[in-house]
């Protein structure tokens, strides 16, 4: 005898803030799904755009049409910045210093290592240059390529190695144009050392704290020096850099010079945190920078509570004056600005502790700022975004948004996010949206994987209102509207790569099989006073090819072990599948192995009635 058949009809979104046995009548868990009128789907994959890799891990993403409409994309990482101009990556990475020298470089025979001879050169190991003007010298010729510093002999001489082993020994020969790019940064963050690197008796191991006169170690946490960020944003049509720490660079991707790289503005203050274009008035804020100094003409002190801006429609121009408006605001509310970005009527500035709102006024303030919430700040530079004029961030315990006032979220996945956040990682959050599914999503590092890049996602969207999340390979996210499809940068075992991401019948990973799956809460009848029997399913998936693997699991008591009763595969032909399975308590999981499948929960119907108390 068939029993009675019921919808399974499930609360949507991901809900984990208590036991599975709690979060009755929804859904509890999966990876690489997201929900639309209400029923769970697998998310479409992504494919590489280009085949070439590029160097470390990137920090930030635009993409925007140049002025010959020409789609492109401007990332960083802490090695370089790339162009991504449609068909090709692209090195654009700044020139810091160019000297001419002769009787720079020397040679080994048969060995592909070169010298190169520059007084206080300032170049450390990972350290890029490439050389202009070049006499072949040795058998080594040296080309337009960008060579990583291999080792640093002294301060005056540092090495490299060419394809090409040089067929004779010599030193002071050749002659070239040294062009230092922008030295590397950090990948991930770096404990300080040494002395005032860490308070007296300060713990600086699991074992040992330290004395007085006594240097940190490596393990001290005390002082951290952070992850090498990049923040980006247009300005017209060309794009604005600024590499943290460092000061801010243009680009102009239809400029006709060869190599095209970005170059520095260099009346902007010498050290940013991070940089946003306000819109309309145009100008070029700086969110914690050196204040403006008479006597430097540009820069003094570094104030990390510091907002500093440029001349309306003048990038170069920071100098305060009454024929400028440039100008500069000390925050107040923290210790240190975070992040920045663009909302419907003002300019968000997050502090770690605080939001504040920045709108233009006119003269003769050019800006006004008014404090919006306290206690709500911003956990990682790009863990915040705007969306259709709500703002929207992840703040250290919980996830906020302003529209008018700060409020927290109602996040049903917070505990699980929080609880398995690399907080080591943190800097690494990446926010972007994707409006093709009404969806905003944060990508950040876990302690499951034990990587030190981003490896998970977590969604939520404003509009229909559910949390979701999964595995994932991104650093950065930008949406489709340049493109035609969201665009993403992440790593594989190839090599990092810039991906198209969810392109329309696309449901691999780089052509590989791409999982997902969606697992119930516990469910039971008569609040679990009677045992449950079952023995029909009726499947109700749109599959458009391969197979389902469908699990029912039970168990007496919610903290009794669990027995899987059943486990079947569906294809898309399956009328029904008959099984007998009892128990107090039951879920069921749909996961899906398949090639290219995509795949709908539609009217699933399950077969249940009570089966007395024992």
């Amino acid at each position: 005898m068939v029993g009675k058949l019921s919808k399974i009809n499930l609360k949507q979104g991901f809900h984990r803030e208590s036991t599975q046995y709690e979060e009755e009548g929804k859904w509890y868990d999966g990876n690489r799904v997201r929900f639309r009128s209400g029923k769970p789907e697998n998310i479409r994959g992504y494919e590489t755009k280009v085949s070439a890799a590029f160097d470390g891990s990137a920090r930030d993403l635009i993409a925007y049409r140049s002025a010959n409409e020409k789609k492109r994309a401007v990332f960083g990482t802490p090695d370089k910045l790339y162009e991504h101009d449609g068909d090709r990556i692209v090195d654009i990475t700044p020139i810091t210093t160019a000297v001419t020298l002769a009787n720079c470089f020397g040679t080994s025979s048969g060995e592909t290592r070169v010298c190169c001879s520059d007084a206080a050169h300032g170049r450390a190991v990972g350290d890029y240059v490439y050389f202009t003007s070049t006499a072949t010298f040795n058998n080594v010729s040296l080309s337009t390529n960008v060579y990583p510093v291999i080792s640093v002999e002294s301060a005056n001489v540092f090495t490299i190695s060419v394809t090409a082993a040089a067929n004779a020994t010599g030193s002071d020969t050749g002659s070239a144009t040294f062009n230092y790019l922008i030295p590397t940064g950090n990948s991930v963050a770096v404990a300080g050392t040494g002395f005032g690197a860490a308070l007296y008796q300060a713990t600086v191991c699991a074992s040992q704290t330290r004395a007085w006169n006594e240097a940190a170690s490596a393990d001290a946490t005390d002082l951290v020096f952070n992850i090498t960020q990049w923040s980006l944003d247009n300005w017209g049509q060309d794009v604005i850099a600024n590499r943290s720490g460092s000061n801010i660079f243009y680009f102009n991707s239809d400029a006709s010079t060869v190599p095209i790289r970005a170059t520095s503005i260099t009346t902007s203050p010498i050290s940013v945190q991070s940089i946003v274009v306000s819109p309309n008035d145009r100008h070029l804020i700086a969110l914690g920078a050196n204040e403006y100094s008479a006597s430097a003409t540009v820069s003094g002190t570094f104030n990390p509570m510091l907002v500093r801006w440029s001349d309306q429609d003048d990038r170069t121009n920071w100098v305060p004056s009454v024929s400028s408006t440039s100008g500069e605001v000390v925050l107040t509310d923290g210790t240190k600005i975070v992040g920045g970005v663009r909302s419907k009527n003002a300019i968000n500035v997050w502090t770690d502790k605080a939001l504040w709102l920045m709108s233009f006024a006119g003269p003769p303030f050019t800006f006004k700022f008014q404090q919006a919430g306290t206690n709500c700040g911003l956990i990682a530079q790009h863990a915040a975004i705007d969306y259709n004029g709500v703002a929207y961030w992840m703040g250290y315990d919980n996830f906020y948004k302003f529209d008018g006032q700060v409020r927290t979220l109602d996040c049903t996945v917070r505990r699980y996010i929080f609880d398995r956040l690399a907080i080591k990682y943190k800097e690494k959050i990446f926010t972007g949206i994707n409006s093709e599914f009404k969806e905003i999503i944060w990508l950040y590092a876990s302690t499951d994987s034990g990587i030190t890049e981003c490896d998970s996602y977590v969604i939520y969207s404003p509009e229909n209102n559910y949390w979701a999340y999964g595995d994932a390979i991104f650093t950065t996210f930008v949406d489709r509207e340049v493109f035609g499809n969201t665009i993403t940068t992440g790593a594989t075992v190839s090599g990092n790569n810039i991906y198209n991401n969810e392109p329309a019948g696309v449901f691999t990973a780089n052509n590989e099989v791409l999982t997902s799956y969606i697992e119930s809460a516990d469910f039971d009848v008569q609040d679990g006073n009677a045992v449950m029997f079952m023995n029909r399913l009726i499947p109700d998936f749109d599959l458009s090819t391969g197979k389902l693997r469908i699990k029912i699991t039970t168990k007496k008591y919610p903290e009794s072990t669990e027995s899987v009763t059943k486990e079947f595969d569906i294809a898309g032909t399956t009328t029904k599948m008959d099984f007998r399975a009892r128990g107090r308590q039951a879920k069921i999981r749909v996961s899906c192995n398949s090639q290219n499948a995509s795949w709908k929960w539609g009217s699933v119907r399950l077969a249940i009635q009570g089966d007395g108390e024992r």
